[in-house]
């Protein structure tokens, strides 16, 4: 691998969430402080069980070298999974808001 194999897919996972709530979903979700007290409890809770799985020198999930950039924080967790995560969390939102019944999307 050549450092694509983790790390791309990861950022444009980003990308691509931001990108559909900027220019076509447009809930107002990243405005609202709930929102990202959230992401903090996630976060909180991925470090804990991440950090786990993660941590080195004997990892329960491994990655290959090549495949991530080698940063890691904290705990030897790879800051590809912390992307992922955003990604992941914020998109499942972004389709709760969007489908709500009440009319209320973006309010």
């Amino acid at each position: 691998m050549n450092g694509l194999g983790y790390t791309v897919p990861a950022l444009l996972s980003v990308a691509v969430v931001v990108a559909l709530e900027r220019w076509w979903l447009r809930t107002g979700l990243l405005r609202r402080p709930a929102y990202w007290l959230t992401m903090l409890i996630v976060f909180g809770f991925q470090v804990a069980v991440d950090g786990r799985l993660t941590r080195l020198p004997s990892p329960v999930v491994g990655y290959a070298p090549g495949g991530i950039t080698g940063l890691r924080f904290p705990f030897d967790i790879p800051v590809e999974d912390f992307l992922f995560g955003f990604a992941l969390v914020t998109a499942t939102l972004l389709a709760w808001e969007r489908q709500r019944p009440d009319g209320t999307a973006g309010r």
